[in-house]
């Protein structure tokens, strides 16, 4: 429990269990019980641990006596057990075909989790989506688990000096008023990890949040029998230098997977969200050759199928990379506990592993040890083949094995109080915990326009009453300090067009771009006829001297007398800033350099809330953009710094021709009926294809279910199927040299056309290779690939054959080459083995 848990009265005393499950953070059932504890501290800290510690007894004792208080609670009890107790949709869903259900365990690693503001483990998207996910495994019944570390500080805080420019402040994560507990031992103890560092034993200590039917595991180096140096390898989340981030990865990977196995949980999957996890892999092999006593490699080839990696990353250059001699100093006691010498690591973590001058990549790594890849959109799938091509230098581009799963957002997490109600009416209570949504878009159809627009309005209205909030506590604490009168100016209006635009500010997503003609921004915000609003949050990393260089753009910008009823920036942007943007705007601007966003899910939560998005056609709006939904920016093509001022160009002319004229289209009534259809078509047709209900059904599908049949294929008889992989891997690659393929000759007959060859395997199994016939896309023609079939041995020749195959008539004979690849019937080619022989 927390360290500062107090005694409660006997009626409240499940209060401490209410505030230890983050359920709370996306149902807001409980909130008005909060607010009604400690109005104040619920409103600055939506932290309900804080509440309970700063609530003084003589006011439980008053709420321990007042029925209608005791009735809310017994209420959220009853709701919160039912959510729990009842089977989820995957008990539900898989019960039916099979049992036991196929999957024992999901471990999910991430180096941030972005799950409410209370428990600040995140620094941008990649945690907002960890944190979207466990709640979704929750909401679906998923068995998974988290497993990430506890910061003694997290992200920065954001403000802004007198010039403009970005200044950081870090704030102590006081562990015993987060919503965690310590994870005890069986014995009673607090129970710890052990990973070895510089010749000395170091001591995570582990905390858990219960994330509704989730646990998320938490690795705390702050343990009082470490050094001092060591109890700051968890200090801050992507703080410090190249070698903190190192032990930081190898802290998550190696403790991570050992805590699990302390734990005792069967884990099928091991999901990495993002290299920086890939140390969970190497970990995941040592036990295995603890527990069965066999060596590296075909431990390798047993847990390889259980593995799979996400990358996030839309460039080569953002991968994690270090120097060999820094490997060689955190991680060869580990390589010598795995059997193998740190040469073997590196190797693994190479494009060519012969070459010594190369950095250890960690998303190399992870690509190494795991059967099964992914990126976070389509786009991004196709960007990532490209990144990862070295790794498989003579395959084709498109063959190389990364797939896609495209992001989406919890939406219980991210719609508004009157938005979850109204999809309820239309689908039912609970619409997220089950298909419905999916199955009958077409009810949207019932909701009328004066029901939309007054959604719509509402939510403006109340994001236009929490930015004046905000504003005015940003502007007390910068304001001089002999003078702390509010400014006369009120900015914002409930009844304009408003546009949203936070994010990251990196120099790829442009966030200056608006500011590209500052005068014109300011005659499209300040039109008679038209007018619109603008609201702006974001941070740049701390060491991104160009991201805070826009930022300062924007401060400069805000000053305008002009603009200061029509925009406002909002210091500091978190998930509660988050949520009322999402929930409160009319249109969502995204405009990064295509293809440089993997996916960008900022603009999919406002999908559920009724906002329309106005983005480049990049990352997941690639995918979702049709006229009849929202607006698209540039030509879906890629360009350079050099498009910018046409991108410009166009986005503010989609504003001042497009979005404002249909926002203020109006019938008689006063509504604007061509913006509600918009609104109804993007809420009907995107909203449940880009939820997390749908990305994590489409991961089980696609990866889990199918990953963990190999992975127990693999365990069974003793691991003779891993065993007979690396025997047919070592095999292979002794005698792939030997390999020669004839002339491929191809005839037209008969209205037919065929292809012979005679291939030559030297001490090749014919049945361990395969010959296949490929075709590049052309105009009018996709990418082909067409196995020959093994027609007869070759008199006078050893192991040599003459394979054969029929091909499609309308290619030509030049499109086709030939080419020998690996082959097993329970082997991920050429993920697990890339060797390919191509004809002269």
């Amino acid at each position: 429990m927390p360290n500062l848990e107090r005694q409660l009265p006997p009626a409240l005393a499940i209060l401490h269990e209410l505030a230890a499950d983050l359920q709370w953070s996306w149902n807001h059932s409980g909130d008005a019980l909060w607010h009604q504890l400690n109005p104040a501290v619920w409103e600055s800290t939506g932290n309900p641990v804080s509440v309970l510690q700063f609530t003084s007894n003589q006011r439980l004792q008053q709420l321990a006596q007042d029925q209608g208080f005791l009735t809310h609670l017994a209420r959220l009890v009853d709701e919160r057990r039912r959510y729990l107790d009842e089977p989820g949709w995957y008990q539900r869903h898989y019960t039916q075909a099979t049992s036991p259900l196929p999957l024992k365990g999901i471990a999910y690693f991430s180096m941030e989790f972005g799950v409410c503001d209370a428990l600040p483990l995140y620094a941008g998207g990649l945690g907002i989506l960890a944190g979207d996910y466990l709640k979704t495994a929750s909401d679906l019944g998923v068995p998974l688990v988290g497993v990430g570390l506890l910061y003694q500080e997290g992200y920065f805080r954001q403000s802004f000096d007198e010039q403009g420019w970005q200044e950081q402040t870090y704030l102590f994560n006081d562990p015993g008023s987060l919503p965690l507990t310590p994870l005890l031992d069986k014995d009673g103890s607090w129970l710890d990890v052990t990973t070895s560092f510089l010749c000395r034993d170091v001591l995570f200590r582990v905390w858990v949040a219960q994330v509704g039917r989730v646990k998320l595991y938490l690795l705390d180096s702050n343990h009082p029998c470490n050094q001092p140096r060591d109890r700051g390898i968890t200090s801050q989340l992507y703080g410090g230098g190249t070698e903190l981030r190192l032990v930081q990865e190898i802290a998550l990977g190696i403790g991570g997977w050992r805590l699990l196995e302390q734990l005792g949980l069967e884990i099928d999957i091991c999901h990495l969200n993002e290299g920086h996890a890939a140390f969970a892999t190497l970990e995941r092999i040592r036990a295995h050759c603890v527990k069965h006593k066999v060596d590296f490699w075909q431990a390798l080839w047993a847990t390889r199928s259980g593995n799979l990696f996400t990358t996030h990353t839309p460039v080569a250059a953002g991968f994690d990379r270090y120097p060999e001699s820094l490997l060689h100093r955190y991680a060869g006691e580990a390589a010598l506990e795995m059997g193998v010498t740190m040469e073997d690591i590196l190797a693994l973590g190479r494009a060519n592993p012969k070459d010594d001058s190369e950095a250890f990549n960690m998303a190399y790594l992870a690509m190494r040890t795991c059967a099964h890849s992914n990126g976070v959109s389509e786009l991004h799938g196709q960007v990532s083949q490209r990144i990862f091509q070295p790794l498989f230098p003579r395959w084709p581009e498109r063959q190389v094995p990364l797939g896609y799963v495209t992001n989406g957002v919890h939406i219980p997490s991210w719609a508004a109080d009157e938005t979850d109600t109204l999809w309820s009416e239309v689908f039912g209570p609970h619409p997220w915990q089950d298909d419905r949504v999916f199955q009958h878009p077409e009810q949207w159809q019932a909701v009328s326009d004066h029901r939309l627009w007054q959604l719509t309005s509402n939510s403006r209205a109340r994001l236009v009453e929490y930015a004046r909030q905000r504003y005015r506590r940003q502007w007390r604490h910068e304001s001089n300090q002999l003078d702390c009168s509010l400014p006369n100016v009120h900015p914002l209006d409930p009844n304009i067009l408003t546009l949203g635009f936070a994010r990251r500010f990196a120099e790829y997503k442009r966030p200056d771009l608006l500011l590209h003609d500052p005068d014109r921004l300011a005659r499209l915000l300040c039109n008679s006829r038209y007018p619109v609003q603008l609201l702006v949050a974001g941070k740049a990393h701390p060491a991104d001297e160009q991201g805070k260089a826009k930022l300062q753009r924007w401060q400069e910008f805000v000053q305008r007398e002009d603009v200061a009823k029509h925009l406002v920036f909002i210091e500091d942007y978190d998930i509660t800033l988050a949520r009322y943007l999402v929930q409160g705007v009319d249109v969502w601007i995204n405009n990064p350099r295509r293809p440089w966003e993997a996916c960008g899910t900022s603009g999919m939560k406002v999908l559920a809330n009724g906002g329309l998005n106005l983005s480049s056609l990049d990352g997941w709006w690639a995918e979702a953009y049709t006229p009849d939904c929202g607006w698209a920016l540039g030509d879906g093509g890629e360009y350079g710094t050099e498009q910018d001022a046409a991108d410009a160009e166009q986005l503010y002319q989609l504003l001042e021709q497009q979005i404002a004229p249909c926002f203020y289209t109006r019938d008689a009534e006063d509504i604007p009926r061509q913006w509600l259809q918009h609104i109804r078509t993007s809420m009907a047709q995107l909203t449940p294809r880009f939820s997390t209900n749908r990305m994590l059904q489409d991961y089980l599908e696609r990866y889990y279910l199918p990953a963990a049949r190999q992975y127990q294929q693999r365990l069974a008889n003793q691991g003779t199927l891993a065993r007979e992989l690396r025997q047919w891997e070592q095999h292979l690659a002794r005698h792939w040299h030997e390999i020669h393929l004839g002339k491929l000759i191809i005839t037209e007959k008969a209205g037919a056309c065929f292809a012979e060859v005679q291939v030559y395997l030297g001490g090749i199994a014919p049945e361990t290779v395969a010959i296949e016939v490929i075709a590049d896309p052309v105009a009018g023609h996709g990418a082909e690939c067409i196995a020959l079939e093994l027609a007869y041995p070759l008199t006078g020749a050893v192991n040599a054959y003459h394979y054969q195959g029929s091909l499609p008539l309308y290619r030509p004979i030049s499109d086709w080459s030939l080419r020998a690849i690996a082959r097993h019937p329970h082997a991920q080619v050429p993920a697990e083995n890339p060797l390919i022989c191509w004809a002269d």
